[in-house]
């Protein structure tokens, strides 16, 4: 009996540890930001000439030409100086809930703080000393916006015999399409080398938890690599082979990824420099096959960029429609992908269907009930007969209780005798461990969750309850600590817990009976961090496993009471 025990107390125990893992050992947040490409090879480098004085998002915006972006789900222009797509403002998302919320600024201007753009084009390993275009270079257009029905050409002249164009396309989502050509009107043959960069300066915001990648990110012959800010940092850079997939950088909800044809072989590269006390990032790739241009001839290069909300089905769609290999890897769904990413369609299905997240997270719980409910039945049938044993037990104790030896025989003996299993009350736990980490994915890492509302004060489901007891419902504004920030629904969670834990049978051990009736205050303190729509999850479990338990007990003649 003892050693089943052990067991049961140790399977909570090590949900305990690991729920809270990520809450109290947080990976160590050393983010800063990007460098430039550096000599690939022979091939030359970008110069960087960032400005060491910030200057205002805006105030660059207005002072430099530029070129609009608009479609339904993005707005931001395109700087003429360097080419780049550096202001790009998702017109769907908000900071926060606040009625005067702003847009989230996705992208800022080179020279600004907490700078953020893409940059392609070509670079050389020729003999020759060829003039191309760089971060400086000042491009001309007779266009003046690009929208998702009209794309815009960039012409930029050496003034040496090459003419470059840049051609930009935007659908009406997150996903541009860049075409280069260079004409070659010189007398010799050129050798060139298409890139394209993402640069990433300061200090990017990160949940710092271990469940969540946030940084440099890729997909390189179908493998997902993941690369943390830090580790960079005293590094050289972090280069890979591949044909196919994508580079890029993650946030929690956004990405921004650069994207080759798919059937090219190239170098994708993660780089990290400091300069003038600020963190550069950079994620790269240069396309390994020189094009050689005779002269005369043209010069092509095709590729994709993505700078938008890591939105599932989009994801998908991207992926499936232009080839882009593991493009839905973007989102951190971790080790479970094969349970998590099928449950968020079940979850986003069934808010489709009944308006709420809130609503479809209660009816996914009674799917998951209606599963497992044969394995539960059977286990609360157990954990019945266990309870009614209880005084039998206590009988045991007393007879037996300086010889624990002794007493776990008889124990044994009367289970044997009675045909109990003490061990079958836990598989309902081990069991359902994995839906709940999945669901705590879903809630943690899918955009389609944020700013979700349920009822009542509940109005961001993937943030946790706001309604503390310690400060009296927000009546009282005084900071505390964040273990102490339980709101309403982590106390009903454990009030649950606790009602679930008098229809169990006691353990014999009086040391083991008193851990377990601080475990629902333990998880009540550990869950008000948590995603109100995790803690709803369990709290409802909670409830429909103490209908069923309360049912079985009633028909088994099983008295009802914590004794």
């Amino acid at each position: 009996m003892g050693d089943q025990k052990n067991l049961f107390l140790a399977i909570l125990a090590s949900l305990a540890i690991l729920l809270g893992f990520q809450f109290l050992f947080p990976s160590e947040d050393k983010t800063s930001n990007i460098q430039e490409l550096e000599q690939q090879d022979s091939i030359k480098p970008i110069p960087n000439q960032e400005k060491t004085v910030p200057i205002a998002r805006n105030e660059i915006i207005k002072k430099t030409s530029r070129i609009s972006i608009m479609n339904q789900f993005v707005s931001g222009s395109l700087a003429l100086t360097g080419a780049r797509i550096d202001d790009i403002i998702l017109k769907n998302y908000y900071e926060n809930l606040e009625k005067d919320s702003e847009n989230i600024k996705l992208f800022s201007p080179k020279g600004s703080e907490n700078s953020y753009f893409a940059e392609h084009g070509w670079v050389s390993n020729s003999e020759i000393d060829l003039k191309l275009p760089n971060n400086e270079s000042v491009w001309t257009t007779e266009e003046s916006d690009l929208t998702n029905e009209k794309s815009v050409t960039l012409v930029w002249d050496n003034l040496e015999g090459l003419i470059f164009k840049r051609t930009f396309s935007i659908d009406n989502e997150y996903m541009f399409t860049i075409n280069q050509t260079v004409i070659n009107n010189t007398s010799n043959s050129i050798i060139l080398y298409p890139y394209g960069l993402i640069s990433r300066s300061g200090m990017p915001e990160t949940s710092g938890l271990y469940i969540l990648h946030e940084g440099p990110i890729g997909v390189f012959n179908d493998t997902l690599k993941e690369v943390d800010y830090d580790d960079l940092h005293e590094a050289p850079p972090n280069k890979t082979n591949s044909t196919g997939g994508w580079i890029g950088i993650s946030d929690k909800y956004w990405l921004a990824a650069l994207i080759p044809e798919q059937n090219t072989s190239y170098i994708g590269a993660f780089r990290h420099s400091r300069k003038n006390q600020q963190d550069k990032y950079q994620a790269d790739f240069i396309v390994q096959a020189p094009q050689v241009v005779a002269p005369g001839a043209t010069g092509k290069s095709v590729s994709r960029f993505f700078a938008g909300a890591k939105e599932v089905h989009l994801l998908d769609r991207y992926e499936k429609q232009l080839g882009i290999a593991r493009f839905d890897l973007a989102v951190d769904f971790g080790w479970f992908y094969f349970l998590t990413k099928p449950l968020f369609f079940v979850l986003d299905y069934f808010f489709k269907l009944l308006g709420n997240f809130g609503l479809a997270i209660l009816l996914l719980t009674v799917c998951v009930k209606l599963i497992f409910f044969p394995l539960a039945n059977k286990s609360y049938k157990a954990m019945s007969k266990m309870k009614g044993l209880q005084p039998e037990m206590t009988k045991l104790r007393e007879r037996h209780g300086a010889d624990r030896q002794k007493m776990n025989q008889e124990m044994m003996a009367m289970y044997k005798r009675e045909k109990v299993n003490p061990a079958s009350g836990c598989l309902p736990i081990i069991v359902q461990i994995p839906v709940f980490f999945a669901l705590y994915k879903v809630m943690f890492v899918t955009i389609e969750m944020r700013h979700q509302p349920f009822f009542g004060w509940i109005h961001d489901l993937s943030a946790p309850d706001p309604m503390y007891i310690l400060t009296l419902f927000g009546a009282v504004p005084w900071d505390i600590p964040q273990f102490l920030m339980i709101g309403i629904w982590p106390i009903f969670m454990g009030a649950s817990m606790y009602f679930q834990q008098l229809l169990n049978p006691q353990p014999a051990d009086p040391v083991q009976a008193k851990i377990f009736l601080f475990m629902p205050l333990f998880f009540t303190f550990l869950l008000g961090s948590f995603p109100a729509g995790l803690v709803i999850y369990w709290t409802w479990n909670n409830i429909l496993s103490v209908s069923q338990q309360w049912v079985i007990m009633r028909r088994m003649g099983v008295a009802i009471n914590p004794t």
